[in-house]
């Protein structure tokens, strides 16, 4: 069987979360995230990102958070700001969209937004009520080609949207491995002081399933509950998720997780350049996008899988390789072997 680097939730849960899960089977807990795990996973976030009048809520999946959260923000005539890569725009068929909102997508050279990128689109739709007002800025950290946000950029985007009356929200499916990459300036306090509201996913770092929606203004957290429970995302068994995030906020576990994953796909990213090869991004998370030509990812995908990402020209595709917290040292080294071949 091929080992797969498709993507970072493979695998099941750590071992943690699954003893945790079955040690708590037969307590009995209150429902919809009332339970005392919930609680306590929530106390521990609001913790860790320095932000005790934040407003956490545990969700299933990624998708899930982004329509929830977008669809609860926004007003009917009002609309969202992406990359062309954002999640939003291309991996949730239509998610957004059929809340009734629409996104405004900015072609981007590394997936990261940036104020002029906004404020061109605000530009160009001036011509009010006859045209939709942008609301909404969704960035990913890291994002869907692995970039991450410096802190000057989080703080710059950000002080942007509070002078143009926008919100910032950040998808952070993978904010764990862009927190602990090696390049890295924002510290945990800083994600929430400089966004309005942000996710905490689970789901790519550890869990069975889970992300942790965290509000940080005020102004957008009342009645927010209402929102779950029409988008089906309030579940009576909200102890599964909320004994997952415990038990990944204990000891640091979530971070150190994302880090190893990082520092396996540094291993390969460095396996790579060794043999000459370009990449499609600079990146220091867990992903990363070797330039390769048909004959070099023909032997690759012999014994793994991955993603051909994009075309760069007649004979070469960019691929994508993602590792996860469970990508064993031997796989690194096995896989490390067969790219000193294709020299």
């Amino acid at each position: 069987m091929k080992y797969s680097f498709k993507n970072d939730y493979s695998e099941g849960a750590h071992p943690r979360i699954l003893d945790a899960l079955t040690k708590h089977n037969l307590t009995q807990q209150s429902g919809y995230g009332l339970d005392e795990y919930s609680l306590q996973a929530a106390k521990f976030i609001m913790e860790k990102f320095d932000a005790p009048n934040a407003a956490v809520h545990l969700v299933s999946g990624g998708t899930q958070a982004n329509l929830t959260v977008i669809s609860a923000f926004l007003r009917p005539h009002e609309s969202v700001v992406a990359a062309h890569i954002g999640h939003i725009f291309t991996n949730e068929s239509g998610a957004i969209e059929a809340t009734g909102h629409k996104i405004h997508s900015v072609q981007t050279i590394d997936g990261k937004l940036r104020p002029a990128d906004i404020q061109n689109v605000m530009n160009e739709h001036q011509n009010i009520p006859h045209q939709l007002k942008q609301r909404l800025v969704y960035i990913s950290n890291s994002t869907e080609t692995g970039t991450i946000y410096s802190k000057q950029e989080l703080q710059e985007l950000y002080e942007f949207c509070k002078s143009k009356n926008l919100i910032l929200f950040m998808d952070g499916a993978r904010l764990g491995h862009a927190l602990t990459a090696e390049t890295n300036d924002v510290t945990f306090a800083e994600v929430a002081k400089f966004t309005d509201a942000f996710y905490l996913g689970g789901t790519k770092n550890g869990a069975l399933i889970g992300e942790a929606i965290i509000i940080n203004n005020p102004a957008l957290q009342d009645e927010f509950e209402f929102h779950l429970k029409q988008k089906g995302a309030l579940l009576a068994k909200g102890r599964l998720l909320g004994i997952q995030f415990q038990e990944l906020m204990r000891n640091n576990l979530y971070f150190e997780l994302a880090d190893h994953a990082n520092r396996q796909a540094m291993k390969i990213k460095a396996a790579f350049s060794e043999i000459g090869c370009d990449f499609l991004s600079e990146t220091f998370t867990n992903q990363i996008f070797p330039v390769l030509n048909a004959k070099q990812i023909e032997l690759l995908s012999e014994n793994f899988d991955f993603y051909i990402w994009k075309k760069i020209n007649n004979e070469k595709s960019a691929i994508r390789l993602i590792t996860s917290w469970a990508t064993t040292d031997e796989t690194v080294a096995g896989f490390i072997n067969e790219i000193k071949k294709l020299k």
